[in-house]
């Protein structure tokens, strides 16, 4: 027995098989092979269409079957997991009236600021949890101001993660996760955030059906089944925004446990069991997958911009294309602190952590006698680890403890000194394991369409990987850690 999950990125779109049985892997694709194109007619602007998603999962799913070979009629569920904050807008017809905006499309940021101030900060806090912002429903309401001919024409809007789903059942649908990832959902009254969306001046008919998180949604329809190569009357069961995707791949669920990612940016995604915010509005808050009215389950979600991207740009402009191995290899003949050099990540745009300032990375401390290229590439590392912990640390003004993180083993996890120099500056104990979101949306999925009874059963066969332990002695990086704070200016 097999489920499937699908993950659209804005990157590719990557299909996973589940072998339900034992929680392997059974065959995985990503496709395009390069980077899918996002368009932007003006600075800031970032847009993809919703159909190259399409195309792009059908061209994954073919290679999927073609590489497990298995009976479709094994194949028993599907999960989606997609981007973040996208907006998806469809007429009566079903048919997509623009290109979607796209989580890093920063058109809105205006538009969201003054319906913080004008709303207040008692209402977006207190019963949004988040700032509008530069969100789905902010983007909405960009479209109405400067495409009005075009959001006359709007039916329904969707986040893409819904998208997909609607091509594949014809059932336009959505969840309370979705929502609040959009700002769209009022917790305390539990229900559409209606004050937000009189305010921007549209009817919130515009929101599709909403579903359950873990639920048989709606069977793909015969049709799309006979073209996919699915078994007909398959269910999609599942689907999450990434991030709390990503969590849930990596069975953080409860209060207090926490996930991390260390691509390009970085996240630290925790779990909290009260309606608590940030009042600087530094990290965001979304209901995560297992949220409901009885059981609160917020995902406090920290996000920055700078990570490895760093480690990227060293790699081409520092370590003349050595691999990310031997860079390793060279960064660890420095010691603990770098003899005192200092490397600011934050170079990679606007971090919401220092209040949506844009100060641009840095390098403090260089001594031309002193230091060479193994203290610097230390410092990036040590520099990447700390802007985590001053982001974990906002996290714990709101009740969330990082005591156990729990990572899949990529990216900047894959270094030795990264992920040592993490559970020594967090004090944490780091997990890896070998998952990813695709994997994850399968394991919604089959835990959604009632194969797996519980969570419990559903993790019983993630194994973890590597455990890293805080070292006894942290006084050296904690001392660093501190110099690095101090001389942070935003």
């Amino acid at each position: 027995m097999f489920t499937l999950g699908i993950d659209v990125g804005s990157s590719s779109v990557k299909v996973s098989l589940l072998k339900v049985a034992d929680g392997s892997c059974a065959a995985s694709a990503f496709f395009p092979s390069e980077e899918m194109t996002i368009m932007a007619k003006k600075a800031g602007w970032a847009e993809q269409d919703p159909v190259l998603w399409w195309e792009n999962m059908k061209n994954a799913l073919k290679v999927v079957l073609q590489k497990a070979n298995v009976n479709k009629n094994d194949i028993k569920a599907i999960g989606i997991s997609y981007q973040m904050h996208g907006l998806v807008a469809l007429d009566e017809k079903g048919e997509v009236i623009r290109p979607s905006i796209i989580w890093c499309d920063s058109r809105a940021v205006a538009i969201g600021d003054k319906a913080f101030t004008e709303l207040g900060s008692d209402y977006c806090l207190g019963s949004c949890l988040n700032s509008p912002g530069n969100f789905t429903a902010s983007k909405l309401k960009w479209v109405k101001e400067n495409e009005p001919e075009l959001f006359a024409r709007i039916h329904k809007i969707m986040l893409p993660g819904d998208y997909i789903a609607y091509k594949l059942t014809g059932k336009m649908q959505t969840t309370v996760s979705g929502l609040s990832e959009g700002i769209m959902w009022d917790f305390n009254k539990e229900s559409v955030a209606d004050k937000l969306f009189s305010y921007y001046g549209f009817s919130s008919s515009l929101i599709p059906e909403i579903v359950p998180t873990f639920s048989k949604q709606a069977e793909v329809l015969d049709s799309v089944a006979a073209e996919l190569g699915l078994p007909a009357g398959i269910p999609v069961s599942y689907r999450a925004g990434d991030q709390p995707n990503n969590a849930f791949s990596l069975n953080v669920l409860e209060p207090g446990e926490v996930a991390a990612t260390a691509g390009t940016s970085g996240v630290v995604y925790g779990v909290n069991d009260s309606l608590a915010c940030d009042l600087q509005s530094r990290v965001n808050n979304f209901a995560h997958v297992n949220h409901s009215s009885a059981q609160k389950r917020l995902g406090v979600l920290l996000c920055i911009n700078g990570t490895g991207i760093l480690n990227s740009w060293l790699r081409r402009n520092v370590a003349n294309g050595m691999d990310y191995a031997s860079m390793n290899d060279v960064a660890v003949k420095a010691p603990v602190g770098a003899d005192g050099l200092l490397v600011y990540p934050f170079g990679n745009g606007a971090e919401r952590v220092l209040g949506n300032t844009s100060p641009g990375a840095a390098i403090k401390g260089i001594g031309f006698n002193t230091h060479n290229q193994s203290h610097m590439l230390r410092a990036a590392q040590e520099g990447i680890a700390f802007s985590f912990r001053y982001g974990v640390d906002i996290m714990g003004e709101m009740g969330i403890k990082a005591d156990v993180v729990r990572a899949g083993k990529a990216n900047m996890f894959l270094s030795p000194l990264f992920r040592q120099t993490m559970a020594n500056v967090l004090n944490a104990r780091i997990e890896l394991y070998d998952t990813d979101g695709a994997l994850g949306a399968a394991r919604g999925a089959a835990l959604g369409s009632g194969i797996y009874s519980s969570a419990a059963e559903t993790f019983a066969n993630l194994k973890c990987l590597e455990t890293i332990v805080p070292d006894t002695d942290k006084s050296a990086v904690n001392e660093t850690y501190n110099q690095w704070k101090n001389q942070l200016n935003f």
